[in-house]
């Protein structure tokens, strides 16, 4: 309770004109990041889990996940970008203090998030069994990623839903909620994994009285029972954070319209804006994962222990960049709403305070990362090699770390600021020009270490040009 009052109480100065000293905006932006951080804290914990889970089951397994990660990130991704294109909105007019208007653009958002994420399942549902083999996989784990990738996309519906009621709870500053929800994900989906990748199993123990036995009921399903469980997992919490937005949300709640001011069909004018700020970022991770799906090509040659470590690396890197991403949703609403009060020296002020917080947290995550990652990867996987190789490119990307936090700080500002076309044309040259020509570069000599090392010359490249960007004054006229 004394967190939501201290919180609400400081986000009514940035809508009412009031001061903001700099140790209110840092409490402010604590207290908006520190949620979402544990909520992203949670959802690695829940990947490392998962990959705990399916690494237990062999090599093959890991990296017939691993090779269709990159899609599962494309289509994940394009639901959020068409979510963020209607939550930015909304950060703005209740910036404005115009509530009756979020709720407008609330409503109309429904519809088109659904049934874009409906069109998206129907192309991942057709094409799932042809896309392991376009990837290159070998014939040993092309039919358990089809299926993998197959379940993945009839449930992004939910996922969708999850998105945009999440981002909207968020914008309006509203951070306790969707990330209590998303550690609940993150539980449910490692108690349905539990039940459905396993076969039926018995735990014996002695003690002093007796002999005492468990029976932990199974499915026995494997790497399909993975992706079902997350499936299930997903369908209840985005019902919930549907139910929390329209029902509970004091901002937001559709209830307090007793003549709702506006019908759930899209409208010309909040479709226009939508897509003005979700198309650049659309066709950001469109490009973007084309380049991430290069380097899964790259690295598929390599065999499936360098399948298997990429795909161990990319989750255990996420502890490292949680804290940023966590801090690039709190500066998204403060940026948001402050520019949404005709603030920009305020807006600029939040920036810096999050972009240091950020860099600040993922350096430390670095070096943890650096120290840690062979007692990880031991529990993650018992094959050696897998091990091995995967602690080798976690220590060079480590190294990258800092300037990564920049990246995606910086992002999450210019997406409060309604500027994302420049900005994901930075990151799509970057990744494009810098990543995959190097990679292509190193990879004949040095294998997944070259492309790793590609990978961190590249985010501390990424890194410098948004930290350019931010010293101007170009991102905050988008706004208007």
């Amino acid at each position: 309770m004394k967190y939501t009052q201290s919180k609400d109480r400081l986000l009514s100065l940035i809508r009412e004109g009031g001061k903001l000293d700099t140790l209110s905006q840092v409490k402010l932006t604590a207290l908006l990041s520190f949620p979402s951080m544990m909520a992203q804290l949670v959802h690695i914990m829940m990947q490392y889990i998962d990959a705990s889970m399916v690494g237990s089951l062999g090599a093959h397994a890991s990296a017939s996940i691993g090779l269709v990660s990159t899609t599962i990130w494309l289509f994940g991704s394009l639901c959020a970008a068409v979510s963020v294109g209607f939550y930015v909105q909304v950060a703005h007019k209740i910036g404005a203090s115009d509530f009756v208007g979020a709720r407008q653009v609330l409503r109309q958002s429904f519809l088109s998030c659904i049934l874009f994420a409906l069109m998206l399942s129907g192309i991942g549902v057709c094409i799932s069994s042809y896309l392991p083999h376009w990837l290159g996989g070998g014939a040993d784990i092309c039919h358990d990623a089809s299926l993998y990738f197959m379940f993945f996309s009839l449930c992004l519906p939910f996922s969708m839903l999850n998105s945009l009621c999440a981002g909207m709870l968020r914008c309006s500053g509203n951070m306790h909620i969707p990330s209590i929800l998303n550690i609940g994900l993150c539980l449910l989906d490692v108690l349905f994994n539990w039940l459905l990748i396993f076969p039926t199993r018995t735990y014996q123990w002695s003690m002093a009285n007796g002999q005492w036995s468990i029976t932990i009921p199974g499915a026995d399903l494997g790497v399909v029972g993975a992706v079902l469980g997350t499936a299930i997992a997903f369908g209840i919490c985005s019902m919930l954070m549907c139910y929390f937005t329209v029902v509970r949300s004091k901002e937001l709640s559709l209830r307090q319209d007793s003549e709702p001011p506006g019908s759930f069909l899209p409208q010309k004018n909040t479709l226009r804006e939508s897509f003005r700020i979700a198309a650049p970022i659309a066709v950001e991770h469109v490009i973007l994962c084309g380049a991430q799906i290069m380097s899964t090509i790259i690295v598929a040659p390599l065999g499936t222990v360098a399948i298997a470590a990429n795909s161990f690396g990319i989750t255990v890197e996420a502890l490292c960049y949680m804290p940023g991403y966590g801090i690039s949703d709190a500066a998204t609403t403060l940026v948001g709403q402050s520019l949404g009060a005709g603030r920009r020296f305020l807006a600029r002020s939040f920036g810096r305070i999050t972009l240091g917080m950020g860099m600040t947290f993922m350096t430390l995550m670095g070096v943890v990362m650096y120290c840690c990652s062979p007692a990880l990867m031991s529990v993650m996987t018992p094959d050696v090699d897998v091990q091995r190789l995967t602690v080798q490119v976690l220590r060079i990307e480590a190294f990258a770390e800092p300037m990564f936090a920049a990246s995606i700080v910086c992002y999450g500002i210019f997406v409060g600021a309604k500027d994302t076309l420049i900005p994901c044309t930075m990151n799509l040259a970057s990744i494009w020009f810098v990543r995959i020509s190097l990679a292509l570069l190193l990879v004949s000599g040095m294998g997944l270490r070259g492309v790793w090392i590609a990978m961190a010359i590249e985010l501390c490249f990424r890194g410098l040009i948004f930290l350019l960007r931010f010293r101007g004054d170009s991102w905050l006229k988008k706004s208007h």
